[in-house]
């Protein structure tokens, strides 16, 4: 939608995400395939990948549901305009012209994050300081009342990109990181971050039909979301608010609907479906800390174990992140470890099927072990690698 400058008076009222239904989900590039993939199982339309995300359509209901349950997605916005934008001036002016109090109520705080690229305008933090600017200037004109900024825990995220002396305002319709679940009490050293362990249960394909295992649990990000998988926990079940939420044409009967329909689908976990280990009792208890506060949590058995004294794991599905860098301490032997991990696998885990995670890539020669494919995961921060091994 293009807008022309104009002071002093609300322009802006009708936005560009309830004229087209079109919508913005963040997404690791890594990960990208199988998140478009998972969009369209939740019922977007007109999928299209773009730099750092996918461009879909949605009505209410999808919108509701895509939040509320997507593993992958990182975020999902809202736009509100679009405009040409070569300086800061009209970034503000623009801004001031969209009626904020169509999102804003009383005592709401608020946030801005941005990134610029390819513009006349060079800085992130101060075009986002203009847009904030813009946005309070507009409030205290029409309310008397300015918002206050919390980076922390705002109840309303803009996010501000321009590109190409393009600039695109939206809303966070997810209210902060999906990848926050909010089952995480506790974690070590390094976690994983939970979209990386979602999408890694994903390529598996695991399904339920055989007992699902990691050896390193770590904080047990990987079994949190094999339960999550199987069990049909929505993602976002923990959360306590949305960025949907506050929006104009916010629809509350969907929502409930939405919650109900995903309650509805939750299955239980039969026990010794999801098993795990870890050579650190400190990691065995905070993964036992976070598995508690889950739905059918105490289902998933966790011991204290170095991966090499396990009993025989047949016919199975393996899963781990083996340790790296600073999660293995500056006085291990990587090649080493590797290599004995590589021997477990060929020696106690007879007709099981492997997908180990490789942070460092460079380790996945010392396994000592014929790979069946190599699957680039680029997320979390990491360029690494999910290799599968199949133990005849």
């Amino acid at each position: 939608m293009e807008v022309k400058r104009k002071k002093g008076k609300p322009l802006i009222t009708e936005y560009e995400y309830r004229k087209n239904s079109r919508y913005f989900a963040q997404i690791d590039e890594g990960i990208k395939d199988i998140g478009a993939k998972e969009l369209a199982e939740l019922g977007a339309k007109e999928v299209k990948p773009a730099y750092r995300g996918l461009y879909f359509t949605a009505d209410k209901k999808t919108l509701y549901r895509i939040n509320y349950t997507s593993r992958l997605i990182s975020r999902v916005l809202a736009p509100l305009v679009s405009f040409d934008c070569p300086d800061t001036e009209i970034l503000y002016q623009t801004a001031k012209q969209i009626r904020w109090s169509d999102f804003f109520s009383e005592n709401k705080t608020f946030a801005v994050f941005g990134n610029v690229a390819n513009s006349k305008i060079t800085h992130s933090k101060y075009a986002s300081l203009r847009l904030k600017d813009a946005v309070a200037d507009s409030l205290l004109y029409k309310t008397g009342l300015r918002p206050d900024v919390s980076k922390k825990d705002p109840d309303i995220l803009l996010n501000l990109y321009i590109n190409n002396d393009r600039a695109v305002i939206s809303i966070d319709t997810s209210g902060g990181p999906l990848h926050k679940r909010g089952y995480r009490e506790e974690t070590v050293s390094a976690p994983m971050q939970e979209t990386v362990a979602a999408a890694i249960i994903r390529l598996t394909q695991w399904n339920g039909s055989v007992p699902i295992y990691d050896p390193m649990c770590g904080s047990g990000t990987l079994l949190c979301e094999a339960l999550m998988h199987f069990c049909r926990i929505p993602a976002g079940i923990f959360r306590k608010k949305f960025g949907f939420e506050i929006l104009p044409d916010f629809d509350a009967a969907i929502w409930e609907q939405i919650k109900k329909e995903a309650g509805a689908n939750i299955r239980e976990l039969p026990e010794r479906m999801i098993s795990g280990s870890d050579i650190s009792e400190k990691a065995v208890s905070i993964t036992k800390t976070n598995l508690l506060g889950m739905h059918f949590g105490p289902n998933v058995r966790i011991t204290q174990s170095d991966f090499s004294s396990l009993p025989v794991l047949e016919k199975q599905i393996i899963v781990a992140n083996p340790p790296y860098g600073i999660r293995m301490g500056k006085n291990r032997d990587l090649d080493a470890f590797h290599k004995k991990l590589g021997d477990f696998l060929k020696q106690k885990c007879n007709q099981s099927t492997a997908y180990i995670y490789f942070g460092d890539r460079a380790y996945i020669k010392k396994m000592g072990l014929k790979a069946t494919w190599k699957k680039p995961v680029q997320a979390g921060g990491l360029d690494g690698r999910l290799v599968k091994y199949e133990m005849y």
